[in-house]
């Protein structure tokens, strides 16, 4: 009943692409702008403490918002493409064929989920599961410290201000390797610290692969 209302409705109050507002293909969006997005090569973008870190895409205007979206504007449904976009990036790396992730969210602090509602990159760690078929555990790491936004902040900085921010729950340790997941790496210091965080728990079988990198 509940889905056929919601056809009803789609059908009556058209949706629009949230990047260019068109209402043509009733999709919060549309082909259009998601065949705009631009694949990042099938290499990592850096390595931290061994680890390989991937990148999906190009930061371009498309991608930029729809990160933007989903991070600030409560527009849930583009989770769905952000984690397609970037399953579709991964599934062409020839070097992880046929392995069995767990996916794990970059974690927000507690203080940081009561403003905004939700972790954005748990939306997208759900879709990402969906179509890859990899299992979730939102429970194995958490960010203990409330940190302050990081976008203004130099490397340094960053490194201090996430200092011991993380913490691991031994209860849920898996023997599965482990995917984070997370919408821009900028210098790479949040995968660091959780890299390091994870690994003090003898957890080192670890790829981390964000949505885009800002273009410099």
């Amino acid at each position: 009943m509940q889905s056929l209302l919601n056809s009803l409705l789609d059908l009556i109050y058209k949706k629009r692409c949230y990047v260019c507002g068109s209402s043509g293909h009733s999709l919060k969006l549309c082909p259009d702008c998601y065949e705009k997005l631009e694949f990042y090569p099938q290499r990592a973008n850096r390595v931290i403490d061994g680890v390989d870190i991937y990148v999906s895409g190009y930061y371009t205007k498309e991608l930029q918002k729809l990160i933007r979206g989903l991070k600030y504007h409560k527009q849930k449904e583009l989770a769905y493409y952000l984690a397609k976009f970037m399953y579709e990036y991964f599934a062409k790396l020839e070097a992880f064929a046929g392995k069995d992730f767990q996916l794990i969210p970059v974690p927000l602090h507690k203080n940081r989920i009561k403003k905004r509602k939700y972790n954005h990159m748990e939306l997208v760690c759900e879709e990402f599961s969906k179509l890859s078929g990899f299992e979730t555990n939102f429970e194995l790491i958490k960010r203990i410290k409330d940190t302050k936004p990081q976008y203004k902040l130099s490397r340094k900085e960053r490194l201090v201000n996430l200092a011991d921010a993380f913490e691991v729950n031994p209860s849920f340790i898996s023997a599965k390797p482990v995917l984070i997941l997370d919408d821009i790496c900028t210098t790479g210091s949040t995968f660091e610290e959780m890299i390091r965080a994870l690994k003090l728990c003898g957890i080192t079988d670890i790829v981390c692969l964000a949505a885009s990198t800002p273009i410099s």
